[in-house]
């Protein structure tokens, strides 16, 4: 038989993992009828066929699932050598993809990382808002966003903020019409926005604690969000009462514009981490992005001193 094409190989890696032609041929660069083409030459030349294919779907069949689960770490460690080798330029470069939520990217992540950029334009940082729980080993991420208390525990997390609180907020007008909850209990009689997460596709179940006592309660309302700056657009508008990290209404609270209750129902818990496999050692790349999101960091001006 002869010599198999490794972007044969690549191409049904990237197929199988996606689970659709469409998203794979999108971030190979390459058209979806020239991927598809690549994938069935590859299955011609092995004379098995490695994709079932649907109208809604594409899965690697059993033949395909046995490559797959052999190739992939193979594949995988290429890559990161590759990637580690052009971080070992003069200068830093190449990608970081990192998945987190829009209030991390716009409070934590741009502030931190743009000097990062301004000083070394050869690194690149992809950033994909998602309010789920990604698999970032299995989306290709180099790392996540996450509050400390939600991360597995075979990860490697490091802090990028402070402690955060939860808070309970709406409109005065909405208290106005319904009365000030004094326990977690009250709420079920409440208008509430909630938030649903994609992972799963469950609502949010709201958690308060108090002299070590933990409450979850399940709320109710006319509206469902499943990002968080619509849900404090929805409550500024009076829509109902709702529960995001005190930072997210924290400017509208202190102006007024919602009133916070159940405060003392909301202890401070383990802010953003940073958080990616344990068993990946950090590129020269990544590790200058996690230094710049953990702390102030000597950028080029300073290295040039010191060169």
């Amino acid at each position: 038989m002869a010599r198999t094409n490794f972007n044969d190989i690549q191409a049904f890696i990237a197929v199988a993992r996606d689970g659709s032609f469409t998203r794979a041929a999108a971030r190979l660069g390459v058209t979806q009828s020239a991927l598809s083409q690549t994938v069935a030459n590859l299955e011609a030349r092995l004379k098995i066929r490695l994709l079932a294919r649907t109208t809604r779907s594409v899965a690697p069949t059993a033949a395909g699932e046995h490559l797959l689960t052999r190739l992939e770490s193979h594949f995988t460690a290429i890559e990161e050598e590759l990637d580690k080798a052009a971080a070992m330029q003069e200068k830093p470069a190449g990608t970081v993809r990192i998945s987190c939520g829009d209030f991390a990217l716009s409070t934590i992540l741009l502030p931190k990382l743009a000097p990062l950029l301004r000083h070394y334009p050869d690194i690149k940082l992809e950033f994909n808002v998602n309010y789920g729980f990604v698999d970032i080993v299995a989306e290709r991420y180099d790392a996540g966003i996450r509050f400390g208390e939600t991360i597995d525990k075979d990860m490697i997390a490091l802090p990028i903020g402070g402690a955060v609180r939860m808070a309970a907020a709406a409109t005065p007008a909405y208290f106005a019409q319904y009365p000030i909850p004094r326990q977690p209990q009250d709420l079920t009689r409440h208008n509430c926005i909630n938030m649903r997460f994609p992972t799963y596709g469950g609502l949010y179940i709201w958690e308060f604690e108090r002299h070590k006592r933990i409450i979850k309660i399940r709320v109710d309302g006319q509206m469902i969000c499943n990002t968080s700056p619509h849900i404090v657009e929805a409550a500024l508008s009076g829509l109902g009462l709702a529960y995001l990290p005190e930072e997210e209404f924290a400017p509208h609270i202190t102006e007024g514009r919602l009133v916070r209750v159940l405060e003392d129902w909301c202890p401070p818990f383990a802010g953003y981490h940073i958080y990616y496999p344990s068993r990946r050692q950090p590129s020269p790349t990544f590790a200058l992005v996690l230094k710049a999101l953990q702390a102030k960091i000597r950028l080029a001006a300073d290295d040039k001193q010191q060169a």
